[in-house]
């Protein structure tokens, strides 16, 4: 389970050496060969859920066409939509990021590709790297009944074309609901960029967002100034 303690700034030599060898390795992936079409609205939703959401946060804040990415929880009830009660891993609930972006400018195909390339690894079943347990699965929450069918369509493409070592885990889980997180766990990656457990899980995956999708990345990370 992740620490949310703030911890001391790692040492220069220390936080290069963690960087070099993040727990999850991000990998090139062909974009989905169906994706919705390109509309004239300005906003759509995506939920994703890939590990603990500070990374998944940290990711979609610095790709071009998102809005907004707010950490939460979705999959349980209102009432356990809380931290104390999701880290118990008997909820429903699972660490997701709500994600607000302007389909004309990224389309949710392309959202789905940083999710399975960069945000997490969509083979490890109810984990992601030191952190275990149903709150940690990779699952997609569509909004819309396109969003379903663009999403099964692209993980058969993803496994079929054996892009990775192991099947594909994500779950596809519709109507829930998500709820916004405490704020200490909003911007995390942004305020907290020392964190160890940042530096060592979190951190390379903005690199790897750099170096496989410049076209994608945004330097200046959108930031949640309340709590949606």
């Amino acid at each position: 389970m992740k620490n949310i303690v703030l911890k001391l700034a790692a040492p220069i030599a220390l936080l290069s050496a963690l960087t070099a060898c993040a727990a999850e390795e991000a990998v090139v992936i062909a974009p989905p060969a169906v994706d919705e079409p390109a509309g004239s609205e300005h906003s759509a939703t995506a939920i994703f859920a890939g590990g603990c959401f500070w990374g998944v946060q940290g990711v979609f804040q610095h790709v071009k066409g998102v809005t907004s990415a707010v950490s939460g929880y979705t999959g349980g009830e209102a009432r356990t939509a809380s931290y104390e009660w999701v880290e118990r891993g008997d909820t429903g609930h699972a660490e997701s990021v709500k994600i607000t972006y302007d389909p004309t400018q990224i389309s949710y195909g392309k959202l789905l590709q940083v999710f399975f390339s960069v945000a997490h690894n969509p083979t490890q079943l109810n984990r992601q790297g030191p952190d275990s347990g149903t709150q940690y699965r990779s699952a997609i929450f569509p909004q819309t009944a396109s969003q379903r069918a663009v999403a099964e369509k692209y993980i058969a493409q993803l496994d079929a074309s054996h892009a990775y070592k192991k099947p594909l885990v994500t779950k596809i889980e519709m109507d829930k609901k998500f709820y916004a997180a405490e704020s200490y766990h909003q911007n995390y990656l942004t305020l907290h960029p020392s964190d160890p457990y940042i530096v060592y899980n979190d951190a390379p995956k903005l690199v790897d967002l750099k170096r496989i999708a410049p076209d994608l990345y945004r330097a200046d990370a959108v930031l949640v100034h309340k709590a949606m």
